[in-house]
């Protein structure tokens, strides 16, 4: 019932609900918080900066989601980019990590793991290309996607079905 809310939500965004840039936002965050593995300094700062940000707050959650499902089939690639910035010869980064490793709060970031340095750095790399494609995907969606999913027949299906109007009844009445 929670996905259902969750789905309904994000769509009802998509059709009517803030700019295009602030959904853009929230799923260009999440995904940078849904790529990074485990529960990190980095992570919770990410996830302050969504909590203080004007962003949609469906769309960092669906961010979050879907790429937390595909990022374990990039580890192999996070590694090898976190190797390549950790142990390769990258002799101008390691004073900046000889200085954080020193510092008492670095050891909560892990960034000496491979993996979490590589996604950390995937995350920043790709903020940029999520953020302007599902801004474009938004505005595709209000423009001209959102009356063709009104006349699929599944669509009209669910729309009139009695559960979907009950749920409607049930979260009207419920202040979220």
């Amino acid at each position: 019932m929670i996905w259902l809310q969750f789905i309904s939500k994000f769509l009802r965004v998509l059709r009517e609900g803030q700019t295009p840039a602030q959904i853009a936002g929230g799923f260009a965050l999440g995904a940078m918080v849904g790529i990074h593995p485990g529960l990190t300094l980095q992570m919770m700062l990410l996830w302050l900066v969504i909590f203080m940000l004007n962003v949609n707050m469906s769309a960092a959650f669906l961010g979050v989601s879907v790429f937390a499902l595909i990022a374990y089939l990039f580890d192999p690639l996070f590694h090898s980019l976190g190797y390549l910035l950790l142990v390769n010869d990258v002799t101008w980064l390691q004073e900046t990590y000889r200085w954080m490793f020193n510092a008492p709060i670095a050891p909560l970031t892990r960034f000496y793991n491979t993996v979490v340095l590589g996604s950390f750095a995937a995350g920043f790399l790709l903020f940029l290309p999520v953020y302007f494609g599902m801004k474009k995907f938004v505005v595709f969606y209000r423009e001209s996607f959102h009356q063709t999913v009104e006349q699929w027949k599944i669509y009209q299906i669910i729309s009139k079905s009695k559960f979907y109007t009950w749920y409607v009844t049930v979260r009207d009445m419920v202040p979220l």
